[in-house]
C-alpha cells in the first residue's frame, strides 16, 4: 500500500511548513517540503502511482499523540470501558499510542497479569498499545524480569486513591526507588494528610461534602509532601522519576526544566490544564479527579511550566466510571473522567488562547513521551518511522453532543462544549483508523517497542 499525503501543513520537530508525506506500507518513506511538485493526482505524480492520494489541504499533520497515562478498565472493570471501546475514543482523538495503568482486576503486578492484558490488546485494541508493570510492597523481586523493550515503566502510587495498590512504607519505597530498572511514574498524595483531611470536612460539613470541597481534602499540602518524598528518594538512588499529574504550583518548585537527560520529570494532564475550582459549580463530581483538580492559581503555573520545561509531557489520566458512579461528594463519588477524546482538540483551544505554540502542543503530547520512554519509532514525523500521524483542521466549529460520545461510559465533562478544531483523520501505522467521524473498527494497532 503507498499512500501519499500532499497540501497540508506539516508541524514537527520545531518546523511548519507546507509539505506532503509518502507513506510505503506502514512507515514513512519520505516528508516533501513544498507542494508545488505534487499537485496533479494523476500517474505522473513523482514517486507514484499510489493506491491511495490523501488531500490534506487547510489541515496541519502533525504524528500521532501519545498518551501516557490512561485507565482502560480491562480486564476486570468492563462495566465502564474496556480497550476496545476506549481505544476506538482514542483514534477518534488522534492518539495514536497509549500507555495503561495497572489498577484493574486482577492488578497489573505479576508478570501473568501483564500477559494477559497484552494478550487483550492483541485482538482488541485499535491504536498501538503497551502497560505499565504495578509496584507493590512486595513485589521488587520481580523486577529483574520486566522486559524493558515492552513496557514503559513502572507505575507506583503514593495516594490513596488506587484500588489497594498503595504502597505506604518507607523501607518499601526505598526498595522500589534503589531496584527500578525502569523510570518509575509516581502518583504523589500523602495518604496521612488526606485522611485527616476528610475527618475534618466530614465533622464540618457531614458525611459526605460537596464535591467543592474536593481540593480542600486532597490539598496541595498532600500532593506537595509526597512530590517531595518521591523526588528526595529519587535524587537518593539515582532513580529516573516521572511524577504524574502535577496539579500545584508549589510541587512546581521542585521539578527542574528539562534541558534534556534529567532525571526527574513531570506530566500535566488535560484535565488539570484546563479546569479549575470555580468548575465545580457547573460540573460537579464530573470533573471529581485525583489528584484534585485545584486553584486558578495552580493551573496558571501549570500552563506557564508546559512552556520552561517543567512540565514534559501532557497526558490524560482517561478514567471513565458510569455516571451512577459520578453521583455523591467527595467522600461517595468517584474520582476519574474520560477524556481522551478531547484532548488533542482541548490542548489546541489553548493554542488559540496563546497558552501554547502548536509547536510546543507537538513537543509536549507526541514527542516527549517518545523521548522519555524511548519509544522506538514512533512520536515524529521522520522517514523510517511508523506512519502514525493526525490531520487536524482548524476553523470547523463543532459541539460535543452525547451521540459522538465513544468512550463506552457515555458521558465527558466536555458535553456541550464548542470546539474549534477537528480531527479529520488518524493514520495509525499508515492505515486510517479514523476519519470524517468514522472508526475502522477492524484495524488492530501493534504493540508498543522500547530502548
Amino acid at each position: 500500500m503507498r499512500t501519499l499525503i500532499q497540501g497540508g501543513t506539516i508541524v514537527n520537530e520545531g518546523e511548519v511548513f507546507a509539505g506532503s508525506v509518502i507513506i510505503e506500507g506502514e512507515t514513512i518513506s519520505r516528508i516533501i517540503k513544498g507542494n508545488d511538485i505534487l499537485r496533479s493526482t494523476s500517474n505522473d505524480i513523482p514517486e507514484g502511482p499510489y493506491d491511495e492520494i490523501i488531500d490534506a489541504s487547510g489541515c496541519f499533520i502533525i504524528p500521532g499523540v501519545i498518551d501516557d497515562h490512561v485507565h482502560f478498565r480491562e480486564p476486570g472493570l468492563t462495566e465502564k470501558a474496556d480497550i476496545d471501546s476506549e481505544s476506538i475514543a482514542a483514534a477518534a482523538g488522534g492518539v495514536t499510542t497509549y500507555f495503561d495503568m495497572p489498577n484493574t482486576v486482577p492488578q497489573t503486578t505479576t508478570l501473568e497479569a501483564l500477559q494477559e492484558k497484552f494478550d487483550i490488546a492483541a485482538k482488541h485494541s485499535h491504536v498501538n498499545y503497551s502497560f505499565f508493570f504495578g509496584a507493590t510492597n512486595e513485589n521488587t523481586c520481580l523486577f529483574p524480569q520486566l522486559d524493558p523493550h515492552t513496557i514503559p515503566g513502572i507505575k507506583l502510587f503514593m495516594g490513596s486513591s488506587t484500588g489497594n495498590m498503595l504502597v505506604d512504607r518507607r523501607e518499601a519505597l526505598e526498595r522500589i526507588f534503589a531496584s527500578a530498572p525502569l523510570p518509575v511514574m509516581a502518583h504523589c498524595e500523602d495518604t496521612g494528610i488526606i485522611n485527616h483531611n476528610m475527618e475534618a470536612a466530614k465533622h464540618r460539613y457531614g458525611e459526605d461534602p460537596d464535591v467543592s470541597h474536593h481540593p480542600e481534602i486532597r490539598s496541595a499540602e498532600a500532593c506537595y509532601e509526597s512530590t517531595r518524598l518521591a523526588v528526595e528518594l529519587a535524587e537518593k538512588h539515582g532513580t529516573r522519576l516521572h511524577v504524574a499529574h502535577l496539579t500545584t504550583a508549589k510541587e512546581l518548585e521542585l521539578i527542574p526544566p528539562n534541558r534534556g537527560g534529567q532525571r526527574i520529570t513531570a506530566e500535566a494532564t488535560v484535565s488539570h490544564l484546563y479546569f479549575y475550582n470555580r468548575d465545580y459549580v457547573a460540573l460537579g463530581t464530573h470533573i471529581k479527579c485525583n489528584p484534585a483538580i485545584k486553584t486558578l492559581n495552580d493551573r496558571d503555573a501549570l500552563r506557564d511550566a508546559l512552556n520552561d520545561g517543567r512540565i514534559t509531557v501532557i497526558g490524560t489520566d482517561h478514567a471513565p466510571h458510569l455516571l451512577s458512579q459520578k453521583e455523591g461528594g467527595c467522600a461517595k463519588a468517584a474520582s476519574g473522567m474520560p477524556m481522551i477524546q478531547f484532548s488533542l482538540v482541548t490542548m489546541l483551544e489553548l493554542v488559540d488562547q496563546g497558552v501554547l505554540s502548536l509547536e510546543r502542543l507537538v513537543e509536549l503530547m507526541c514527542h516527549n513521551p517518545a523521548r522519555l520512554f524511548e519509544v522506538r519509532r514512533r512520536g515524529f514525523l521522520r522517514e523510517g518511522y511508523q506512519a502514525d500521524m493526525v490531520l487536524i483542521r482548524p476553523n470547523k466549529g463543532w459541539t460535543v453532543t452525547k451521540e459522538c460520545i465513544l468512550s463506552k461510559c457515555g458521558w465527558s465533562p466536555m458535553e456541550g462544549h464548542m470546539y474549534l478544531w477537528r480531527v479529520e483523520r488518524t493514520l495509525c501505522n499508515g492505515h486510517t483508523v479514523f476519519c470524517q467521524g468514522k472508526v475502522d473498527a477492524n484495524y488492530i494497532g501493534q504493540q508498543v517497542e522500547f530502548r
